[in-house]
């Protein structure tokens, strides 16, 4: 038998097998009816004596609502009453370390406050929210995210999983002898 023939077999019976495996996965399983509008008003006939055939109203499928977006729970203690700055620095560094398992291969966040905020307020690509965005250590003007005094954090990441957060403590001056800092 001469090559092309073999082709064109080849080519028949692939082309065959793509129409009929396309044909089985559009195929409907079901017959379709329509959905009813469920503004629309519905007419239930009244069930008389000279009409013995049950009637009933159109059914709509039932919608589940979406379950809601967990929240998450690790900023709860951030700037609380009860607790003072090292519990805060501690609370900061175990979001960091959850966002750093969560992305192994991003390691720590970068850029600015408002930037590194943002990412664990859930812009990152798992739109994973470790503090949520209307937490009140965030400034919603400026979306940094404060120490108990209203001061931005500030963050250097020493490497991809090495960051160290510093509060500018009560005098809200960074770098002077009240300042806290977690260096992991």
């Amino acid at each position: 038998m001469p090559l092309r023939m073999k082709n064109n077999r080849l080519t028949f019976t692939l082309c065959a097998l793509i129409f009929a495996l396309l044909t089985w996965f559009f195929w409907p399983t079901s017959p379709t009816k329509p959905i009813a509008d469920p503004s629309a008003p519905t007419h239930v006939p009244s069930s008389s004596a000279s009409d013995p055939s049950p009637t009933s109203a159109p059914r709509t499928p039932p919608t589940t609502p979406a379950p809601p977006a967990e929240r998450s729970t690790l900023a709860d203690l951030l700037n609380a009453p009860s607790k003072n700055i090292r519990d805060d620095l501690r609370v900061v560094s175990e979001i960091l370390e959850t966002f750093r398992t969560n992305f192994p291969r991003t390691g720590n966040p970068v850029g600015t406050n408002a930037e590194i905020t943002a990412v664990l307020a859930g812009n990152n690509k798992l739109q994973l929210a470790l503090i949520p965005a209307d937490h009140s250590a965030i400034n919603r003007s400026t979306g940094e995210l404060l120490d108990r005094w209203g001061t931005p954090f500030f963050f250097h990441a020493e490497s991809g999983s090495r960051m160290e957060v510093r509060s500018a403590g009560p005098d809200k001056k960074h770098h002077t002898a009240d300042d806290e800092a977690l260096i992991p």
